[in-house]
């Protein structure tokens, strides 16, 4: 049997434009998608994939109202140029807690 998984109880609120509510959604699947990329390119030592990955979401998510995303972006690609794999692993835990926690509210 599968023990259930903490439900976290911190959110993280991030208010976006209600002109965005349709593709947000599948923004953040993307994201969501990239660090299981960024988890498996780890262990190839990948780290130009991570790099690729780490530019895009610091360029793309202030545009989406996700300035926590662009912040982890930009850390995650430096530490991918230094080949800093346990700094890698940390902002890889830092945009996964982001993404299990995130509450989108749309004004």
């Amino acid at each position: 049997m599968k023990t259930p998984q903490p439900q976290p109880t911190n959110r993280h609120t991030v208010q976006v434009d209600r002109d965005l509510e349709d593709i947000v959604p599948g923004f953040l699947a993307n994201r969501r998608k990239d660090l299981q990329t960024i988890r498996h390119s780890l262990g190839q030592q990948d780290f130009a994939t991570i790099q690729m990955l780490s530019h895009r979401m610091k360029g793309d998510g202030g545009g989406y109202g996700f300035d926590r995303i662009t912040e982890i972006g930009g850390v995650m690609e430096l530490a991918a140029s230094r080949r800093d794999h346990a700094a890698l692993e940390q902002h890889a835990a830092d945009l996964e807690d982001f993404l299990t926690r995130v509450t989108v509210v749309y004004i």
